[in-house]
């Protein structure tokens, strides 16, 4: 027996207070039905004794406090889920947009999902191919890690965004790995450019895309990235898929989170956002992952634009805390023209040890990263001297490092986004620039591993 309430107390904004309610619980669906017979969807934000605070998907025009209908559906928002979402385009609740015929879901899952259980994870060590040096190479995403991407305002993030998930691989299983694609709040041009290009590169065939654009409600901006996360969930432990789901912008999902906390009334914590955005921003990186006994993964790299460039902004600070690493965008690198802007020296993944080395990549993988880092370093530290003191203070072999860290720059980093470069070419890349150097300098390289692979110098 469903029940209908007509006791619609008063609307604020995006919320609704209903009075005389019984048996609703948090996060419930509920279903408005209008005079008209137009109805809308909402969720419950809120229980106090026998009222309920709701939050429309929708706008509140039109809605007659007396004449307007509620019922609760029993369940929270649920995601219908089929092997069939793979290269179709979904709106930031679920329904697709592509214009194709609507899936046949297998089941409907809940799209909070349930935190894996530490003692069932597994601990992340395959190595996953993204095409791109400056993160295989010296920063190497490993299958069930989070490794975010902290870019700036006006930085090409879309773009390199499009290009891991176009290239992105499982070396050995490549038929077997998917890519979940989430853009929230983002502008119609965004959303179309990722739809053109992963249809002009057939990445599309493999992905699922879901897009909440700008203008669409807050609410639905919560709801977008867990709806991402169910379908990786279903596609990775139930389909024993690689799932690597793509997030962006975090940002303005942390900014819709302030933004329903604000029409809550609650007290603003760090710069307005709710006190509680560390366990929120949790609840959805902690769902990735791998389980013991599961040939399926979740990998997460999420997007965030830093607000004014700020790495202690509470956005990123509180995302370094939850993952594992970050990637940083330079704006100094962009404005030289070198795609992807990724700045090495900052960036970390604290996972890489565990994914490179004999069987995984190569054997020289650990030496050449951990030498192409201190080179690069002093490299950086020689330039710097020179502003100063002019070239001339410079020793022969600071000079060399000098050049060392240009070559790096414009060869090593700067690749575009449209070239793939195997693991193979980004370490033999990294000993011809490492052949600059003299022999002596290589001090982080084992000698047979030297000689085995430095490219010799022609008489």
């Amino acid at each position: 027996m469903i029940t209908e309430y007509k006791t619609i107390q008063e609307i604020n904004g995006p919320l609704m207070v209903i009075r005389h309610v019984e048996g609703v619980t948090y996060d419930e669906l509920g279903e408005i039905e209008l005079p008209s017979g137009e109805k809308r969807r909402c969720k419950v934000l809120e229980v106090n004794g026998d009222n309920a605070v709701v939050q429309l998907f929708d706008s509140s025009t039109g809605i007659n406090l007396a004449n307007t209908k509620i019922h609760f559906l029993g369940h929270s928002l649920q995601l219908g889920v089929s092997e069939d979402m793979l290269g179709r385009v979904f709106s930031g609740m679920g329904q697709t947009i592509d214009g194709g015929p609507d899936i046949l879901p297998d089941a409907y899952r809940d799209i909070n999902g349930l935190p894996m259980n530490p003692a069932a994870r597994d601990y992340p060590s395959e190595f996953i191919q993204t095409g791109i040096s400056t993160i295989d190479g010296l920063n190497t995403l490993v299958r069930g890690q989070k490794l975010p991407i902290f870019s700036g305002s006006g930085l090409p993030h879309a773009n390199l965004a499009a290009q891991i998930a176009r290239q992105a691989r499982v070396l050995g299983s490549e038929g077997n790995f998917a890519v979940v694609f989430a853009a929230i709040g983002i502008t119609f041009e965004e959303s179309q450019f990722f739809v053109d290009e992963f249809r002009r590169t057939g990445a599309l065939e493999r992905t699922v895309l879901f897009t909440n654009l700008a203008n669409d409600p807050a609410v639905e901006r919560i709801a977008t990235p867990r709806m991402a996360l169910t379908a990786a969930e279903y596609l990775a432990f139930e389909k024993n898929m690689h799932v690597l789901v793509i997030l962006t912008d975090i940002t303005n999902y942390a900014e819709a989170l302030r933004e329903v906390s604000a029409a809550k009334k609650e007290v603003p914590g760090r710069r307005g956002y709710p006190g509680y955005i560390y366990t929120d921003l949790a609840t959805m990186y902690e769902r990735a992952g791998r389980r013991k006994g599961c040939p399926g993964s979740i990998t997460m790299i999420p997007i965030l634009t830093m607000p004014e460039d700020d790495k202690t902004h509470p956005i990123p600070d509180l995302t370094g805390y939850i993952t594992e690493g970050q990637i940083i965008l330079s704006r100094e690198l962009y404005r030289k023209g070198y795609l992807p802007p990724v700045d090495v020296m900052p960036s970390l993944s604290r996972l890489k040890d565990k994914g490179i080395g004999v069987g995984k990549t190569r054997e020289d993988h650990s030496g050449t990263m951990n030498q192409l880092f201190a080179a690069y370093s002093l490299g950086k530290d020689a330039k710097e001297l020179a502003t100063i003191l002019g070239e001339s203070a410079l020793s022969d072999t600071d000079k060399l490092y000098a050049k060392f860290a240009d070559e790096f720059e414009k060869r090593y980093v700067n690749q575009g986004f449209q070239e793939n470069r195997s693991i193979e070419q980004t370490l033999d890349l990294g000993w011809e620039l490492l052949s600059i150097l003299p022999v002596t300098e290589l001090k982080r390289i084992k000698e047979d591993l030297i000689e085995k692979y430095l490219p010799k110098k022609e008489q």
